[in-house]
C-alpha cells in the first residue's frame, strides 16, 4: 500500500474554506503574511493535507489562545525549529544504535565485553 504525501498540494482553496472553517480571504491574508504558501498551478492556489492543519493549527493559537498574528508567527517558527532537532536528535540514536551494534559485534568476535 502506497503512504500518502501529506505534503502533495491536491485541495483548492474552496475545499480549504469547508475544511478549516476560515473565509477564503482570511486564508489569502495568512498566505500573504507567509504563514502558510500553497502551491500555484496556474491561477490556482493548491493546499496540501499540511497546509490544512496548519490553517487550523492557526485558527486554534488566534481564536482559542487569543494569540496575535506576529505571536502565530513566532510559535510557529519555534515549532518548525522543534521539529528538525527532533529529527537531527532521531538520526543521532540511530546512529548511536548501529555504532552501539557494530561495536558488541567486534567485541563477540574477540571475546571482549562490552559494559
Amino acid at each position: 500500500m502506497a503512504t500518502h504525501d501529506r505534503k502533495e498540494p491536491v485541495y483548492m482553496i474552496g475545499v480549504v474554506v469547508n475544511l478549516t472553517q476560515m473565509h477564503a480571504q482570511t486564508i489569502r491574508l495568512y498566505e500573504r503574511l507567509g504563514l502558510v504558501t500553497p502551491q500555484r498551478k496556474s491561477k490556482n492556489r493548491l493546499y496540501s493535507e499540511s497546509d490544512v492543519e496548519r490553517l487550523k493549527q492557526i485558527r486554534r493559537f488566534t481564536q482559542d489562545m487569543g494569540v496575535n498574528l506576529a505571536g502565530v508567527e513566532v510559535i510557529l517558527d519555534l515549532l518548525s525549529k522543534l521539529e528538525q532537532v527532533q529529527t537531527e536528535r532521531d538520526a543521532l540514536v540511530e546512529r548511536n544504535t548501529e555504532f552501539e551494534a557494530r561495536v558488541r559485534d567486534y567485541l563477540a568476535r574477540t571475546g571482549g565485553k562490552f559494559p
